[in-house]
């Protein structure tokens, strides 16, 4: 079964009775375990999928099921339950909480859960992304590379089906966005499914498939050869 399915998908924005059509006639299906790269152009309709598909909006019509589950049968009380529970997120801007230690931040998708060692969970979340030496730092005493990572700590935390990532390098420097790129691959070849949008064909080379889209269309969907990373890239989050 897979993990996302998508057919005929369509999103309209109605304003003073203009309809904007964002996306068109858009079908595929991710599999547990992908690591899938949705490219395109800004207001290609990229971002708006992402938001789709992470239970942020909801499509105009077609069918998207998650889990095998159509979300056109999920009130909006469910469908936070679902961003919380089965989604991480990361985020172009970090998204960080300011004047909080890197720990704490970590620990706020856990907040509301009924989990009681929080600690516990969000240290090891740090140490996946080599920040075990940051645990009681404040956000404004880390790099933005730092940040990012901690990010993607907080949106490993709880354990989702999947992690989106929208732009995760745009803020940082080619060294930060290479070590966050890496931190990535190597989650999803631990198992995670990792969803990432981004206009950046480097970046979007990082993925094992890109879907690409141009004004709100799927105009190609591939399988790429994965690049091997090199051993001594393997430091970069030591």
């Amino acid at each position: 079964m897979s993990l996302i399915e998508i057919d005929n998908l369509k999103k309209n924005y109605v304003n003073d009775e203009v309809v904007t059509h964002v996306l068109h006639n858009i079908n595929f299906k991710i599999n547990e375990g992908e690591f899938v790269a949705i490219m395109g152009p800004s207001g290609s309709g990229k971002s708006t999928l992402m938001h789709i598909l992470s239970f942020l909006d909801r499509p105009t019509s077609g069918v998207y099921k998650f889990e095998g589950k159509d979300i056109k049968d999920f009130d909006d009380d469910y469908l936070a339950k679902l961003r919380n529970e089965k989604v991480g997120f990361v985020f172009q801007s970090f998204n960080l909480l300011a004047r909080t230690t890197v720990l704490d931040n970590v620990k706020l998708p856990l907040v509301y859960s009924k989990i009681k060692d929080l600690d516990s969970l969000a240290e090891k979340a740090l140490e996946s992304v080599g920040l075990s030496h940051r645990l009681n730092y404040f956000t404004n005493q880390i790099s933005g590379g730092e940040k990012q990572r901690v990010a993607i700590a907080r949106a490993l935390v709880n354990n989702p089906a999947v992690i989106f990532a929208d732009e995760p390098t745009g803020n940082l420097d080619s060294k930060s966005g290479n070590t966050v790129m890496y931190i990535l691959q190597k989650l999803n070849n631990e198992g995670h499914t990792i969803i990432l949008v981004t206009h950046e064909t480097d970046t979007a080379n990082h993925a094992k498939r890109i879907i690409k889209i141009k004004d709100g269309e799927i105009i190609s969907d591939e399988k790429i050869t994965k690049r091997t990373i090199a051993e001594e890239d393997k430091d970069l989050i030591k």
